[in-house]
């Protein structure tokens, strides 16, 4: 048996509960975990008329919409990414991608349920920073030039939950996207000088 989790859970103020949990060799199905990829996170959006064109046009993300698109009876789920998460198959028609999304990297699926954009009385999702609801904290996008990004999302318009120049962290920023979700900024270490 091979014990891969023994840890003390607190249930209450008072007591505290240890769960163990044994896996078998012999009754585990065969995989192979060095072949599991994250594929994607997944975000619930007000309005995709304003979100995608933020992960397009601010992020630079996977244009002509997004590609692939999947349609349930009150919502659609909308998969963006960068086209070089898809290595050699960057050039491949948008139906190609959306065949090929599943065995990739780094893809933002955005779900919109219907009718969100126009309810007045809708008051927008627990981005997860924030009480009552704190837990999911951002996703990070890497960039050639910190401050190069960060002037250009000032030109746009982004809001901006911190600047380099704000705070101890002086390599990152966080922005905001249209639902307040944050997303961290920060330099891809391959195009700092000496990287």
């Amino acid at each position: 048996m091979l014990s891969f989790l023994s840890r003390p859970l607190v249930t209450s103020a008072s007591r505290t509960l240890t769960t163990t949990r044994t896996l078998s060799s012999t009754m585990a199905a065969k995989t192979d975990v060095s072949t599991y990829i994250f594929n994607h996170t997944m975000f619930r959006i007000k309005d995709p008329k304003v979100s995608i064109p933020f992960y397009e046009e601010v992020l630079g993300m996977e244009a002509s919409w997004c590609f692939r698109q999947s349609d349930g009876p009150d919502f659609t789920n909308y998969f963006l990414g960068y086209p070089s998460g898809f290595g050699d198959k960057a050039g491949a028609t948008k139906a190609e991608k959306g065949d090929l999304f599943t065995g990739r990297e780094g893809v933002l699926e955005l779900c919109h349920n219907h009718g969100t954009e126009t309810d007045p009385s809708f008051k927008g999702y627990v981005s997860g920073n924030e009480e009552p609801g704190r837990g999911f904290g951002h996703i990070c996008i890497s960039v050639d030039d910190l401050d190069a990004a960060c002037k250009r999302f000032t030109e746009l318009g982004v809001k901006f939950k911190k600047r380099p120049e704000e705070g101890r962290m002086r390599h990152i920023a966080f922005i905001y996207d249209p639902d307040g979700y944050w997303i961290e900024i920060l330099a891809n270490a391959r195009n700092q000088a000496g990287a």
